[in-house]
């Protein structure tokens, strides 16, 4: 899922050169007291934090000391009516630049994110030039910027929680503002990032297996000849979607799990990756071109050179914050808003829960054997589990047969979910369906009256169910982006905390894809497998996430690192969290399945935004059990971009928390026994 902040940094982000102030702590000293003397001691709070921003981002280029004082004294907006005009003139001017930036972002990548056939070398220089890269510079070149910085003060994440709970919704707006502009980072090196950045969705985007050419070791072809998966969303769902085939549904697992573990040490065929030229069995690793042996050479540590060059561009951002936090901290502290510490701690402690333990017990029985490492993607408490994913996949073709199809069934979709019907039609207006060329996935847009983007798989036969089933969750997405951009009562308060949130609501879609399909559920313990199946989603998920911290964890202790090097490191990782936290429920150890996700190669630590959407969602949905699903989805997204627990006191009466989902596993293990 793609995002304005995931595209463009913060605005501040961005500038000409790395080099201290030449404002001297006299002259900054001189400017509070000047101006305190004029305004009085209750604007002595907006001064000093205003003018002591202001000299930490003025360079040599931006003027003399002089120039400086002059600017401080003109610029400074004292009067409330005035200050509120000024954020009203400068939120617009901000909503047009980042709304039309954002939009040339995406048309520009088109022909890497979408289905329009083989990617040239063109397309990837053009797709890899990013709008935003000059931007701060000529916001802090024409004074903007440090209008932003001297009116509107920059609160810590301390700061606002203890001082949100009291503050307006035009004070939220005014330190949302306050946020854009905190450091001065080097024009060439966000471009530089991007760049890479857009090199790492290629590659994962192009990362295929052709399932119909792995064979067992009896030489049998267990999959569709034409089925093609990206690894490791399609990987993963194939696993998900086996356990309801009884007569060869483990034994395509094993194979699946196999290809995962090849993957990630890297011992996986280079001539395999996103070509069906021969045929591979990935237990034995040979690989054979019509039943003869080839000689094939590994992939060479590739994917773990991918994730390196992701950090050695982000920890070069690191000296442009104050105080220079490692990525690992300003991920969270700046991005999630949520401590590393305290999201690691949630993580920690759910993962050794004897309630998990309980579900697993359960899993098991249900099986009817003993855990396999890949059960951690166990599908059996969702309806589908027991429909065959070809009857799913013949169903959504012919409903799907192209995007335009799925974006003309959107009214209905709402209209089921709650929806009125002018919100059925509002919302429709302002999402377009594309097919994609990766999973897919969903783009918000910058500004309002824009549409936000659906992007999913269709293939040439229609949308098959992997592809729905993606479609639903990336819905969610885009009526979260659309409320939030369009609902919300302030421009700088569009989105949500952070990407966990959406995530929520993209969850709470995505668990509804049969009910939407028409495919009602009737099963009276419904309630208590659906808890169950979010606890065990969460459970995976938290794991992975974990091994994704301390993958950066390492690569800052090592910084100097060869890609064989990160990759070793990365499978020992893997293993010691399996062993922790898995090795007891599965019975196995040294299992490196929890370093399989793409998104750690792809996405810098994104993947904590997922449990952490699913606590969210969990209580999201007792919020809304019983009441009409789309008046709290609105009532609570239009809350906009507060501070992650004050908008889930606001949305749930709670803050954000492990303690409900494992108390209602416990309960719902009870019930379903």
């Amino acid at each position: 899922m793609y995002s304005l902040s995931m595209l463009m940094g913060a605005l501040g982000a961005n500038a000409q050169q790395l080099d201290a102030t030449p404002i001297p702590t006299s002259s900054v000293q001189k400017m509070i007291t000047t101006l305190e003397a004029k305004y009085g001691q209750d604007e002595s709070f907006r001064i000093k934090r205003g003018v002591e921003q202001t000299a930490m981002l003025w360079r040599a280029s931006d003027g003399s000391v002089a120039n400086f004082e002059q600017f401080v004294t003109d610029g400074y907006e004292a009067d409330a009516a005035k200050l509120d005009a000024l954020f009203n003139k400068l939120s617009r001017a901000f909503e047009i630049m980042n709304g039309y930036n954002l939009r040339m972002t995406m048309d520009l990548k088109k022909p890497l994110d979408l289905d329009w056939g083989p990617v040239e070398p063109i397309d990837e220089i053009v797709g890899s030039f990013n709008p935003f890269a000059h931007l701060a510079d000529d916001l802090y070149a024409n004074k903007m910027a440090f209008m932003v910085s001297l009116n509107f003060p920059t609160y810590s994440l301390a700061e606002k929680t203890q001082m949100g709970p009291k503050w307006s919704r035009k004070q939220w707006a005014y330190a949302r503002m306050g946020d854009m502009f905190t450091s001065r980072i080097p024009a060439e090196l966000k471009q530089r990032a991007t760049k890479i950045s857009v090199d790492a969705e290629k590659y994962i985007s192009d990362y295929n297996i052709y399932m119909g050419n792995l064979l067992t070791d009896k030489g049998q072809s267990l999959f569709p000849a034409d089925m093609k998966l990206i690894t490791h969303w399609g990987l993963r769902d194939e696993l998900k979607s086996n356990y309801a085939n009884k007569q060869t549904g483990l034994q395509k697992q094993q194979l699946v799990y196999a290809v995962m573990k090849r993957i990630i040490d890297q011992s996986i065929p280079k001539d395999v990756i996103n070509s069906g030229k021969y045929q591979w069995n990935p237990v034995t690793n040979v690989v054979t071109d019509n039943g003869k042996p080839v000689t094939a050479a590994s992939e060479p540590n590739t994917r773990y050179q991918v994730l390196l060059n992701n950090f050695n561009v982000t920890k070069e951002f690191d000296q442009y914050y104050p105080g220079k936090p490692t990525f690992l901290q300003s991920n969270f502290e700046y991005g999630m808003e949520i401590p590393q510490a305290d999201v690691e701690k949630l993580f920690r402690e759910y993962l050794a829960s004897p309630e998990i333990r309980k579900v697993g017990k359960l899993i098991a029985s249900r099986l009817g054997r003993k855990l396999q490492p890949f059960d951690i993607w166990y599908d059996g408490f969702k309806s589908r589990s027991s429909i065959n994913e070809d009857e799913l996949s013949a169903k959504t073709r012919a409903k799907y047969p192209t995007a335009d199809a799925f974006k003309a069934d959107m009214p209905r979709i709402l209209g089921e979910l709650g929806f009125t019907p002018e919100q059925q039609q509002f919302l429709q207006s302002r999402i377009k369906v594309e097919g994609s060329r990766g999973a897919g996935h969903a783009a918000g847009t910058g500004m309002k009256g824009d549409y936000s983007l659906l992007r999913t798989r269709v293939g040439k036969a229609g949308m098959d169910y992997k592809g729905y089933n993606i479609a639903v969750h990336e819905f969610g997405h885009n009526v979260e982006q659309t409320i939030t951009m369009e609902l919300v009562d302030s421009y700088m308060l569009n989105g949500v905390p952070n990407t966990s949130f959406t995530e929520a609501l993209a969850f709470l879609f995505q668990k509804r894809d049969l009910e939407l399909l028409g495919i009602p559920e009737n099963n009276p313990r419904k309630r208590d497998l659906n808890i169950l199946d979010n606890a065990w989603s969460a459970y995976e998920i938290m794991g992975v996430s974990i091994v994704d911290m301390e993958v950066w964890k390492w690569m800052y202790a090592h910084p100097t690192a060869t890609a064989a090097e990160l990759k070793d490191a990365t499978i020992a990782i893997a293993k010691t969290v399996w062993n922790q936290y898995y090795a007891d429920v599965f019975g196995s150890k040294d299992e490196p399945v929890l370093a399989i996700y793409s998104h750690m190669i792809e996405i810098p630590l994104y993947l904590s935004a997922y449990p952490i959407g699913q606590l969210i969602q969990f209580q999201v949905e007792e919020q809304v059990e019983g009441k009409n699903f789309a008046s709290e989805v609105n009532r609570m997204f239009t809350q906009g971009r507060i501070v992650p627990q004050l908008w889930m006191k606001g949305a749930v009466g709670s803050e954000i928390s492990t303690a409900a989902l494992l108390n209602a596993a416990s309960k719902a293990v009870d019930n379903v026994k």
